[in-house]
């Protein structure tokens, strides 16, 4: 049965006097997630349409102390793993099939992979989950639009990771033009579609697709027929595709123009990949 909650709605990047670690009920976790923001400068390769960041105020910190994020990751695994964090508000009204540690997410106010000490921070993250005796299932996801899957040094930060490691990587365009206008930006499509084969080839991949009502018209056939081939491309050319995740927007977003798919859209979409053989998840807007 699905579970619903408010919480799913709730997604501060900012707990108590933390700068970094961050706990949140995640509705695509199905759980506690606890989020490393390795961009607190909100800076982002990215300008979704539909991201949820404010960048329109400045930010009050600019850069990441790894010692600082050590001893606040460190804080919350304590008081996730003996459940004291779901006695204070507002986790004290979690539902109690999702009161459970499910992650660890590097997922932030921009683009985790573009920070320089991307691999320093996966190590001490590994290291805490090694010190804290964290049941292996716990896993590391690291939330990503993929444009740096390319580069050497995010490919070794994965590998420490080792069998954690858990890579959701945005697709949710089918065509370059389509791409352009929700992604708003300058690296180019065909980067996103060839990092995503070769990284698929490494290790399974959780696709996330987004789809949102854009001006009121939601995505057209066109595009989800095309966003459909580019899946079965990269399965055809080696890319293991653990699952897809189709969602919608759940919070405030960047543009007003944009607006959460019913269930029924999203149902539809999610239906499209699913016939052709991917495990294909739907999750839906506000309530």
């Amino acid at each position: 049965m699905a579970i619903d909650t408010p919480l799913f709605t709730q997604h501060p990047r900012h707990w108590r006097t933390n700068a970094y670690a961050y706990p949140v009920i995640s509705r695509r976790s199905r759980g506690l997630s606890l989020g490393i923001n390795l961009n607190p400068d909100t800076a982002c390769n990215f300008d979704c349409v539909y991201c949820s960041v404010d960048r329109t105020s400045p930010p009050a910190i600019r850069t990441v102390d790894l010692a600082t994020l050590r001893g606040e990751l460190d804080h919350l695994l304590r008081i996730s793993i003996s459940g004291e964090l779901f006695d204070e508000p507002p986790f004290d009204a979690t539902p109690m099939p999702l009161r459970r540690l499910n992650d660890l997410a590097f997922s932030g106010d921009g683009e985790p992979t573009t920070y320089p000490a991307f691999a320093d921070a996966c190590r001490l993250t590994v290291d805490l989950l090694a010190w804290h005796q964290v049941d292996p299932a716990v896993r590391i996801v690291v939330i990503t639009n993929a444009t740096m899957l390319h580069q050497e040094r995010v490919q070794q930060a994965l590998d420490i990771l080792g069998e954690r490691a858990e890579i959701w990587a945005k697709l949710d365009a089918g065509t370059a033009e389509h791409f352009r206008a929700i992604d708003r930006t300058e690296v180019p499509f065909q980067r996103v579609l060839d990092n995503l084969l070769h990284a698929g080839r490494r290790r399974p991949l959780v696709i996330q697709a987004l789809f949102a009502r854009l001006h009121d018209e939601p995505p057209t056939n066109v595009e989800l027929a095309a966003w459909t081939v580019r899946l079965q491309e990269l399965r055809a050319g080696g890319a293991a595709i653990a699952r897809i995740q189709v969602y919608t927007t759940a919070r405030a977003t960047a543009e007003s123009w944009v607006s959460p798919l019913t269930p029924a859209e999203i149902d539809a979409i999610a239906e499209r990949p699913r016939a052709c053989g991917f495990i294909t998840e739907a999750f839906y807007g506000p309530g």
